[in-house]
């Protein structure tokens, strides 16, 4: 068995899966471990040095849909991947369809990375921080946590919708910063960027509170379709995330009736005159009741 470690980079991984293609090395002989393997190549059986006689194209589709699937946080993260490049590699191109067995796990993996980059985009809450704070900090401040590995990429989308402003977006595992010109990736997120993301105070949370509570409309709630759309496990990190169980809670208990905000209906509202005024005379309310016809 072959023991390789990548450091969880698709460029690693790449060289290391051409290397083991080329001494024709089958998958069920390689596995790739965790950041804290010890040995890069851990063996017992004598690694041949430089690239082996066998060659081979692949298409060039095959290489961005594996490196999307890299994204992927999971188990076999990597086997996987090499596994398609085998069978891709000797002529099975099934292998990165949805109907082959491991061609659907493939597929399944990139469908869950590009929805977690659509949660990125999605869920991402911005923070102004004080004109005061200086040039030498971002301007703007997210803290976020996605499911995989999508950071990178899926950020990207930020930079044409914030102009030439500074912004960061912090997660427990990696960080970007865009200083109004580059977008810098740390793979290991600095603890100063996630302090800063994490404890900087929004003073305009209460203003989107108090909005966020009024658009709530109980009376069109779905639980699971609110669910699938926007996972409970974004909440904690969203301003109005607090308010949502509480506002669950009052359409589940009447609310999604009348729905009608309480604070609304607290008001007395203004009382209306009994006659009507028609063409300059004045007729009475009893004369706009239904009757059956």
């Amino acid at each position: 068995m072959i023991s390789l470690e990548c450091d969880n980079l698709f460029s690693t991984w790449r060289d290391q899966a051409r290397w083991l293609l080329s001494h024709q090395v089958d998958p069920s002989q390689v596995s790739w471990g965790e950041v804290q393997a010890a040995d890069l190549f851990a063996t017992d059986e004598p690694i041949p040095e430089g690239l082996g006689p066998f060659q081979t194209r692949v298409p060039k589709a095959l290489l961005e849909l594996l490196e999307s699937a890299a994204c992927y946080h999971g188990d076999q993260r990597w086997s996987l991947l090499y596994e398609v490049l085998w069978r891709v590699s000797h002529g099975d191109r099934t292998a990165m369809l949805a109907g082959d067995k491991l061609g659907s796990e493939l597929q399944r993996r990139i469908k869950q990375v590009s929805r977690e980059a659509h949660h990125l985009h999605a869920f991402v809450r911005f923070i102004a921080l004080p004109a005061e704070a200086g040039p030498e900090l971002p301007e703007y401040v997210a803290w976020h946590e996605p499911a995989h590995d999508i950071l990178k990429s899926a950020s990207q989308h930020f930079v044409g919708r914030m102009g030439r402003h500074r912004w960061m977006i912090a997660t427990p595992l990696d960080g970007v910063y865009y200083d109004g010109e580059q977008l810098i990736h740390q793979r290991q997120c600095p603890e100063a960027w996630r302090q800063l993301a994490q404890n900087v105070e929004d003073t305009q949370s209460e203003m989107w509170l108090t909005y966020y509570s009024h658009i709530f409309n109980p009376a069109r709630l779905n639980p699971k379709v609110m669910e699938g759309h926007l996972p409970s496990r974004f909440w904690k990190n969203l301003p109005e995330g607090k308010l949502i169980p509480g506002l669950i809670s009052e359409a589940r208990m009447g609310k999604q009736k009348d729905g009608q905000a309480k604070l609304i209906g607290t008001k007395p509202g203004k009382k209306i005159a009994n006659p009507i005024n028609v063409g300059g005379g004045l007729l009475p309310m009893a004369m706009y009741q239904s009757s059956d016809v």
